[in-house]
C-alpha cells in the first residue's frame, strides 16, 4: 500500500471522516531539499494550504473543520516546505507533523497543544523525512538568510503589504510601519528612507538583490522609486547592528526589496479547484490586475501581474502606471506646488527551476515623463531606466549557494515644470551600475554555520549642463560637473554563526570593502573669470574652481574594514534578549568628492536634502565610520502568538561623518540670501530608542478579532565638533493602529503622532515644525477572487508640516514667504483587486 492511500487510511480511522484534501505525494528527498517560491495571499487557512500542497506535491491529512474560520497572513517568497508552514499556521493554533513511508510524504494537522483529536487519539509520531544529504540540505536552506537576523529586524510582506498598497504610489511609503524608519520628502514616488536618523546612501538599498545609484545631484530617483509597490512581494529592514553578510559600505542599515516571485506548476496536479487554473496539460496561468483612487491629489493608478509556468519554466510580467497632480494641504488649504507626477515600472522575469536549484533572468523598464520637486530648485523632466540581472540559487551536500549579476542603465533630465516657470537650466545626467554578488551558506556541523561571500560595484556617472543660446550665465560651452565619473566597490566577507547551547548563539563577522573613484576634469559653462560684459566683468568663481580642481589628482582609494558581534539569549519560550555591536564603514558618493563648483547657481543645483542651500563637494573626503551599540528585549506568546513586545535602545558614535560647514552664501532672484555649504568629516553621535508591539484585545466567532499595534521611536543627532544638531533627524513619533478582523473584512483605524522639531541644524537653516497628530481610517473586503480597499488619510483635514518635508521652495519662489511643507490633507481612497 503507496504513502496515499497509508495516509488517507490512517486519518479516516483518527479522524473518524475523509480528509478534507487529497494531494498527490512527492519524493521524500525532494521535498526536504527544496526551497521552491510561493505567493499565497492572506486568507482562509484551508485555502493557503491547499495551494500550499499544489506547489509542493505533498499530501494533506486532516480534519475538515480543523480549519473552519482560520485566517493566515499568507506567504510571500522562498522557503522550504516547513519554513513555509511555520509561517503559515502561525497563530491558528494548528501543528503538523510530516510523515513517511517508502519514498513519499503526507503533511499530517491536528491541534497544536497535544498534537491529539477530538475522539483522545494521538496523532501520528514524527518520522523523519531526510537522510544525511537531505539534513544538509535543509540546514543550509533554513540558515542561509538566517534565523540569525536581528530580532529587531522587520520583514513587511503578505497582509501587511495588502493593506498599504491602495494608498502607495511611492515603494517607500510601504516602509512607514516598521520601527526606526522615516522619510525624507521629496517627489510624489522618490521619497528617501532613514533609518535612526541616518538616510539615503547610507543605507544598503537592495532590489532583489542588486544595487541601483542615484543619477542624479538631487538624488530625485532613488532606489526604491524603479520598482511599483504592486510589484513587491516582501522588504526586510534591517536598522543599525547588521550582519555584515547583509551588506557593506554603509553606516546605517540594510533594506532588501524582494519582488513578486515567480510561480511553478506542478505536474502532478494537472487541476485542482481553488487553485491556479491549468491552461493546458502540465501548463497553469496567474494573474492579478489591481486599480485605485486618491482624492487629494486627483491619483490613479493600474498595475497588473500574469505568470505561466511549467513544472520547470516560469515566465512572470509585472506592470504599474501611476499618476497624481499637486495636493490640497489639510485645514481646506490650497495646493501644494510640484507635487504632480507620472510614474510606469514594467518588469518581466524567466525563471527555471529544478531538484533544488532556481535560476532567474530579469529585465525591468521604467518612464517618469515628469516628477515635481516641491523643496527642490529643480524638477525631474525625463527619466529612464533600463535594467537586466540574472541570479541563481541552489543547494548542495555541503551548504547552499547565491549568486547574481546585474546591469542598470539610467538616462535623467531635470528642469522647471510650470509651477516654477518662467526659468530654463536643462540638466543631464546618465548612470550605468553593474556587478555582481556571490555567496554561500555552508553548516560546519549541527550548531556552526559558515557564511561567506564576495561582492562587486561598479557605477559610472556623466553630469552636465548643456549651454543656453544667447545666455551670458549659462554658455556658450558645456558644465561637466561629473565627467566620466566612476566609483568600483569591492567587498569580501566572513561570518560565523554558532549556536553554544539552546539558550545562546552568537554571530561574528568580518569585512574589507575596498573603494576606488575618480573623475575626468571638470569644466564651467565659461572658463574665464571674469566673463567680460563691455567695460565691466561678470564674475565667474566656477571657472576658477574648476581650475583649482583639475590641478589635483581626482583618484582616490578607501580601504575600509566592517565587523559585527553579536550574543542572542533566549531565556525561555517567552523571552529573547539580544546585544549587538559593529563598526561599519561608508565612502563618499560621487558628488561629495568631486562637485566642484563654488558660485550661488552652481551650487545650489547640487543636494538632496530639499533646502534650497549649495553644496560644494570635497576632494579630501575621508570614510565615514560608524561605532553603534544596541540592546533588543523582545517578549512573545509562544502558544498562540497573540502578543509580541520588542524594544531596542541604541547608541551610534561616527567618526569622519560626512556634514556641511559653510563657506559662503548667494541671494537669489527673490532677494533673499542662502548658505553655500561644503561637504566636510566632523565627529557625531546619535542615540534614540525603538519600540513596538502587538497584542489581540479580544476574539468571538461572531465578532471577530481586535488587535492593538503600535511603534513608537525617537533619535538625537548631534555634530560634536559645532554642538548643531544633525539635519532631517525625526523627533519623538507613535503610530498606533486598533486593528479589526471578521472573516474576509480587515479594518483598521490609524493614529500617528508626532511631536514639535526644535532640535535642528543651523548652519543648514533647517526650519522648525509643530507637533500634530493625523487619524487615518481603512478598511478591504476579500472574497473569492476579488478584493475591494476604502480608507481616509487625515479624518480631521489638519493643516501638518513632516518635521522631514524640507523647504517650500516652489511657494517661496512665488511669494517669497519662506516656510515648512505643508503635509496632505484630507484624502479618501479605494482600490480594487481581481486574481486570476
Amino acid at each position: 500500500m503507496g504513502a496515499t492511500a497509508i495516509a488517507t487510511a490512517l486519518s479516516a480511522l483518527v479522524f473518524g471522516q475523509e480528509p478534507a484534501i487529497a494531494h498527490v505525494a512527492m519524493p521524500e528527498a525532494e521535498l526536504a531539499a527544496a526551497v521552491r517560491s510561493y505567493e499565497i495571499p492572506a486568507g482562509s487557512v484551508a485555502a493557503a494550504l491547499n495551494r500550499l500542497a499544489d506547489a509542493t506535491g505533498a499530501q494533506l491529512v486532516y480534519k475538515s473543520r480543523l480549519t473552519r474560520d482560520l485566517t493566515t497572513h499568507g506567504l510571500s517568497g522562498a522557503f522550504t516546505l516547513e519554513d513555509a508552514l511555520d509561517r503559515l499556521l502561525a497563530g491558528t493554533g494548528i501543528g503538523y507533523r510530516l510523515t513517511r513511508d517508502g519514498r513519499s510524504v503526507a503533511i499530517v494537522l491536528a491541534q497544536n497543544e497535544t498534537m491529539r483529536n477530538d475522539a483522545g487519539a494521538v496523532a501520528l509520531p514524527p518520522i523523519d523525512v531526510a537522510g544525511e544529504r537531505e539534513r544538509a540540505l535543509r540546514a543550509a536552506a533554513r540558515h542561509a538568510d538566517g534565523p540569525f537576523t536581528p530580532i529587531g529586524a522587520t520583514d513587511i510582506s503578505g497582509a501587511a503589504l495588502d493593506a498599504q498598497r491602495p494608498n502607495a504610489s511611492d515603494t517607500a511609503q510601504l516602509l512607514y510601519a516598521a520601527p526606526g524608519v522615516d522619510l525624507y520628502e521629496a517627489g510624489g514616488v522618490s521619497r528617501l528612507p532613514a533609518l535612526r536618523g541616518l538616510a539615503d546612501d547610507r543605507i544598503k538599498i537592495l532590489l532583489g538583490g542588486a544595487e541601483i545609484t542615484s543619477a542624479c545631484a538631487n538624488h530625485m530617483n532613488p532606489p526604491l522609486s524603479y520598482i511599483d509597490p504592486n510589484n513587491v512581494g516582501k522588504i526586510e529592514v534591517l536598522s543599525g547592528v547588521t550582519p555584515v553578510s547583509k551588506g557593506g559600505d554603509s553606516i546605517a542599515g540594510t533594506i532588501s526589496v524582494t519582488p513578486k516571485p515567480p510561480i511553478f506548476a506542478n505536474p502532478r496536479v494537472a487541476s485542482a479547484p481553488g487553485l491556479v487554473p491549468s491552461v493546458a496539460p502540465g501548463v497553469i496561468a496567474s494573474g492579478s490586475i489591481s486599480g485605485f483612487f486618491r482624492s487629494s491629489n486627483s491619483g490613479f493608478g493600474v498595475s497588473g501581474t500574469a505568470n505561466v509556468a511549467t513544472e520547470h519554466f516560469s515566465l512572470l510580467y509585472n506592470g504599474g502606471y501611476t499618476r497624481g497632480s499637486d495636493y490640497h494641504a489639510g485645514d481646506n488649504g490650497p495646493k501644494v506646488l510640484s507635487t504632480g507626477f507620472i510614474s510606469e515600472n514594467h518588469s518581466a522575469t524567466l525563471a527555471y527551476q529544478n531538484d533544488g536549484h532556481l535560476f532567474t533572468l530579469r529585465g525591468g523598464y521604467q518612464n517618469i515623463p515628469y516628477q515635481g520637486f516641491v523643496n527642490q530648485r529643480m524638477d525631474m523632466t525625463y527619466n529612464r531606466g533600463y535594467s537586466v540581472d540574472a541570479g541563481y540559487e541552489g543547494a548542495f551536500e555541503w551548504g547552499k549557494l547565491e549568486a547574481r549579476a546585474f546591469w542598470h542603465h539610467t538616462a535623467h533630465k531635470m528642469g522647471f515644470l510650470y509651477d516654477k516657470q518662467p526659468a530654463n537650466m536643462p540638466m543631464n545626467a546618465a548612470g550605468t551600475d553593474y556587478g555582481y554578488v556571490v555567496k554561500a551558506a555552508i553548516p560546519l556541523d549541527s550548531s556552526n554555520l559558515l557564511r561567506i561571500g564576495n561582492e562587486f560595484h561598479g557605477y559610472h556617472l556623466n553630469d552636465w549642463w548643456p549651454p543656453i543660446v544667447g545666455s551670458m550665465m549659462m554658455g556658450p560651452g558645456t558644465f561637466w560637473n561629473i565627467n566620466g565619473g566612476q566609483r568600483d566597490h569591492i567587498g569580501t566577507f566572513a561570518e560565523w554563526e554558532a549556536k553554544w547551547s539552546p539558550q545562546w548563539t552568537t554571530s561574528l563577522g568580518v569585512r574589507n570593502d575596498i573603494v576606488w573613484m575618480s573623475t575626468g576634469d571638470a569644466s564651467a559653462y565659461d572658463p574665464r573669470n571674469p566673463i567680460p560684459m563691455g567695460m565691466m566683468g561678470m564674475a565667474n568663481p566656477d571657472a576658477t574652481a574648476a581650475r583649482f580642481f583639475n590641478a589635483r589628482s581626482h583618484a582616490r582609494t578607501d580601504v575600509n574594514f566592517d565587523m559585527t558581534a553579536l550574543v542572542r539569549y533566549q531565556a525561555d519560550e517567552t523571552s529573547t534578549y539580544e546585544l549587538g555591536y559593529s563598526r561599519k564603514t561608508r565612502s563618499p558618493n560621487l558628488y561629495e568628492r568631486y562637485a566642484f563648483g563654488v558660485g550661488g547657481m552652481a551650487s545650489s543645483m547640487i543636494g538632496w536634502f530639499g533646502d534650497a542651500n549649495g553644496y560644494v563637494g570635497n576632494l579630501d573626503l575621508k570614510p565615514e565610520v560608524a561605532h553603534t551599540v544596541s540592546f533588543t528585549a523582545a517578549w512573545r506568546d509562544p502558544v498562540s502568538h497573540d502578543w509580541e513586545v520588542k524594544a531596542t535602545p541604541y547608541f551610534s558614535y561616527v567618526e569622519n561623518f560626512i556634514d556641511a560647514d559653510r563657506i559662503g552664501g548667494f541671494t537669489d532672484k527673490n532677494g533673499s540670501w542662502f548658505p553655500i555649504l561644503q561637504f566636510r568629516n566632523h565627529k557625531a553621535e546619535l542615540y534614540g530608542f525603538d519600540l513596538s508591539g502587538r497584542g489581540k484585545l479580544y476574539e468571538a466567532p461572531d465578532v471577530g478579532s481586535f488587535t492593538l499595534s503600535g511603534v513608537i521611536g525617537y533619535v538625537y543627532g548631534e555634530n560634536l565638533d559645532r554642538g548643531d544638531g544633525l539635519y532631517h533627524i525625526m523627533p519623538l513619533n507613535a503610530r498606533f493602529a486598533l486593528e479589526h478582523k471578521l472573516g474576509g473584512w480587515s479594518s483598521a483605524v490609524e493614529l500617528q503622532l508626532v511631536d514639535s522639531k526644535t532640535h535642528v541644524s543651523t548652519a543648514r537653516n533647517e526650519l522648525k515644525t509643530p507637533s500634530y497628530g493625523l487619524v487615518n481610517l481603512r478598511t478591504a473586503y476579500e472574497w473569492d477572487a476579488f478584493r475591494i480597499d476604502l480608507g481616509i488619510t487625515n479624518v480631521a483635514d489638519v493643516r501638518y508640516y513632516s518635521p522631514l518635508g524640507g523647504f517650500d521652495y516652489t511657494n517661496y519662489k512665488k511669494t517669497s514667504v519662506f516656510g515648512a511643507v505643508p503635509g496632505q490633507g484630507r484624502s479618501y481612497y479605494a482600490g480594487l483587486t481581481v486574481k486570476f
